[in-house]
């Protein structure tokens, strides 16, 4: 579905992007002229096999590349009008990202994992950000676990602690990496409906880049990607 960057019930726009990377002395495109509209309150599910430019798509949605073509409508701030220091802020504030591997820190406890989050947005500790930690992993199913450390917590919990931890600063757009892909059938279905309520929940427009075809029931809908392009014939050779 291609999406008009002016849409105000949309949470993240991807309009017309195209992605390419030098390759020897020509340039392989990764996304060929993507357009990509995810309301509020709803979750998209982009299904491709690896290489199909799935984490390209993450990458520019996430505004941690630039796209040779093409915008990024992020909350209704078109991101291609602020520097990068601005594009840094935005990310902070109003973008989660949960990756394959949730990557906590060994050191840190589940409820500290949370924390810093706020603080990396410059926010001190205060009885408001550990509520709001608290009430996070409460949302996650992980309330009982607070104080528990990464080795001590099991493979889908660490997920579901990265999920909380991609929600602490209230993100407009969640972008998620294959959060399945390290779990077995029944955690990575709990996971998926997990990020399917709190999507409803919290009005949040969630990509979730799969390569998974068999729980594909969680989205709202459901695109394809191949050869750089989404659910469309290619307008040149690409690959990505």
């Amino acid at each position: 579905m291609a999406g008009s960057a002016g849409s105000a019930a949309s949470s993240l726009v991807v309009e017309d992007v195209t992605l390419t990377y030098p390759d020897g002395g020509g340039r392989l495109t990764a996304l060929d002229g993507v357009s990509l509209e995810v309301p509020g309150g709803t979750m998209t599910a982009v299904l491709g096999p690896s290489g199909s430019g799935k984490s390209s798509l993450l990458a520019v949605a996430a505004t941690l590349v630039t796209p040779d073509r093409g915008r990024v409508v992020l909350d209704g701030v078109d991101t291609g009008t602020l520097s990068r220091a601005e594009q840094a802020a935005l990310r902070r504030r109003r973008l989660g990202i949960v990756f394959q591997q949730p990557n906590l820190l060994a050191s840190l406890t589940a409820l500290e994992q949370l924390e810093l989050m706020a603080h990396v947005d410059g926010r001190r500790p205060s009885r408001q950000v550990r509520e709001r930690a608290r009430e996070l992993l409460a949302a996650v199913g992980l309330a009982g676990e607070a104080g528990r450390r990464p080795h001590q917590m099991s493979g889908g919990q660490r997920q579901r602690v990265g999920i909380a931890r991609a929600l602490m600063n209230a993100p407009a757009v969640l972008l998620v990496d294959e959060p399945t892909s390290a779990l077995d059938h029944e955690r990575g279905g709990a996971v998926l409906e997990l990020l399917s309520r709190l999507t409803r929940e919290r009005g949040t427009a969630t990509v979730l880049v799969t390569h998974d075809r068999a729980r594909l029931s969680v989205a709202d809908r459901v695109v394809e990607m191949a050869d750089g392009c989404l659910s469309s014939p290619c307008r040149g050779q690409s690959r990505g």
